[in-house]
């Protein structure tokens, strides 16, 4: 069961006009606003990745106004964990899972996922927060990932793992998000 303490939130390259080009992307959008927003509210760290966005494109405005404050971390291989400003980061957070938002599933998710089950790190796949341009890859990514040892979950089931009780003190303000 994930917990508060040990738990971060990755979010990967949710960019330009890439961005635009996903599978069923409002949905995406829309969980992806969810699940940073109550991120912040859980107070979990939060590592923003951008693939070559001088080529690709900054991150889509409705979550660059949410990650207000931060700065994105800059990567040109496909899997965050080749970046040595991301391991570095990641280093400094005490976490042992990760949950794992973004695009492309079948690509720089994927990747990442794989690099970070190598690195003994709990992967916590989103499947309602990632996308690929083609439903198929996406599906594909996600199997992948899954039989290399990564869990598959949704924003609402890692939302309320996370509360446990419908008594935590986040729980009305989480429960607004996702109704």
């Amino acid at each position: 069961m994930l917990k508060i303490k040990n738990t971060a939130l990755l979010v990967i390259d949710i960019q330009g006009k890439l961005a635009q080009s996903m599978y069923n992307k409002e949905k995406l959008f829309q969980n992806l606003q969810i699940i940073i927003k109550s991120a912040q509210i859980l107070k979990l760290p939060i590592i923003w990745m951008e693939q070559l966005p001088k080529k690709i494109g900054p991150t889509i405005p409705e979550l660059v106004e949410l990650l207000n404050g931060m700065d994105p971390i800059e990567k040109s291989s496909f899997s965050c964990c080749d970046n040595e400003k991301f391991l570095n980061t990641l280093s400094n957070i005490e976490c042992d899972n990760l949950l794992l938002v973004g695009i492309e599933t079948h690509i720089c998710v994927y990747q990442t996922a794989i690099d970070l089950l190598k690195r003994a790190y709990n992967v916590h796949t989103i499947a309602d927060a990632v996308s690929s341009r083609e439903a198929e890859n996406k599906r594909i990514g996600l199997k992948k990932i899954e039989s290399a040892g990564g869990s598959l979950t949704t924003v609402e089931t890692v939302l309320f793992e996370l509360l446990k009780t419908a008594e935590h003190k986040n729980f009305s303000d989480i429960v607004k998000l996702i109704k």
